[in-house]
């Protein structure tokens, strides 16, 4: 029997999410049956400020092979041949957004998605497609830290607990004896809590991971800070901000920006992130928290924008 030549996806329409019918992706690369596609803080604030996308939305994606193999994505298509990519720096590609699927390039928020065989992330054998989109904003978090210079004594403070900040903390709480979390609704202090931080900042810290994106966030990472101490900016910034710059310059603080991920040395973040999950799968469990149909993708986004009712990951299973 002949596949339907259409398929479903979840697009941006205006300043909503629509859900429409679109031809099945054909072409080069490798044909991936979508099981699991997160919604992001950047896919929420795409879709509020009618930003110009024409593509299908979804960067946080697992699905199977045709195989039947359960692998994640990294959703990322650079050029390959700029000076960023040549140097091994392939998440700055000069093509920018363009190069990221669910923004510039078709995403997994759809039936089936078609990408190039780099963006394969193998799974390790108790990781489920389920709950593997979870491998992108773990990355996300990984990237970030591992520019970092940390140990076993470092205190360190997370500002902010929506997927990202708790990501992080996922991250450290095996391997940071302090690790302090400050969360604004209960679903997030009881994940943060579950993960293994303690809920509430005080004192000075070596690094505060700032994760919530805003004036306000930033300066209060600068006054907990130790002086020579790193703020580590792992939140997506979608409005200018205020740099707290007395405290900044008086402290003499170092400040990291980081974004997407990459690869350090042959280790992908993506693969770090993977074996995160196999190795603390309890990770799935705490962080999502509603599943709902790619036919319901409108009202699973206004559950994701509503984080005083308990959600933290929110995905689409097609």
């Amino acid at each position: 029997m002949m596949k339907n030549p259409m398929m479903r996806a979840a697009r941006c329409c205006g300043s909503q999410i629509d859900v429409v019918d679109v031809p099945r992706p054909n072409g080069d690369g490798v044909r991936i049956r979508v099981a699991s596609a997160g919604i992001c803080s950047s896919d929420l604030h795409m879709v509020a400020a009618g930003f110009p996308v024409d593509t299908t939305l979804g960067h946080e994606v697992a699905g199977f092979l045709s195989d039947g193999r359960a692998v994640a994505i990294e959703p990322l298509s650079p050029c390959g041949h700029c000076d960023m990519c040549l140097n091994g720096s392939y998440h700055m590609c000069r093509r920018g957004p363009a190069t990221i699927h669910g923004v510039g390039k078709d995403g997994g928020m759809a039936e089936e998605i078609i990408i190039p065989s780099r963006c394969i992330v193998p799974l390790p054998s108790n990781v489920s497609a389920a709950d593997a989109c979870l491998v992108e904003p773990l990355a996300v978090a990984a990237h970030g830290l591992r520019m970092l210079k940390l140990t076993p004594a470092s205190r360190i403070a997370i500002i902010g607990a929506g997927a990202i900040g708790l990501c992080a903390t996922a991250i450290l709480s095996k391997n940071i004896s302090t690790v302090h979390l400050s969360a604004r609704h209960a679903a997030q202090i009881d994940a943060g809590e579950r993960l293994g931080a303690a809920i509430g900042v005080d004192g000075e810290y070596d690094v505060v991971v700032e994760c919530a994106g805003n004036s306000a966030a930033l300066a209060t990472a600068a006054r907990l800070c130790k002086p020579g101490g790193t703020i580590l900016l792992l939140a997506s910034y979608w409005e200018g901000v205020e740099l707290p710059a007395m405290d900044v310059a008086m402290k003499n603080l170092v400040i990291r920006a980081s974004s997407l991920y990459s690869r350090h040395g042959l280790v992908r973040d993506v693969d770090v992130a993977a074996q995160l999950l196999a190795q603390r799968p309890e990770i799935a469990a705490i962080l999502i928290t509603h599943r709902l149909p790619l036919a319901s993708a409108k009202e699973a986004f206004a559950i994701a924008a509503e984080r005083e009712q308990g959600a933290i990951k929110v995905v689409l299973e097609p």
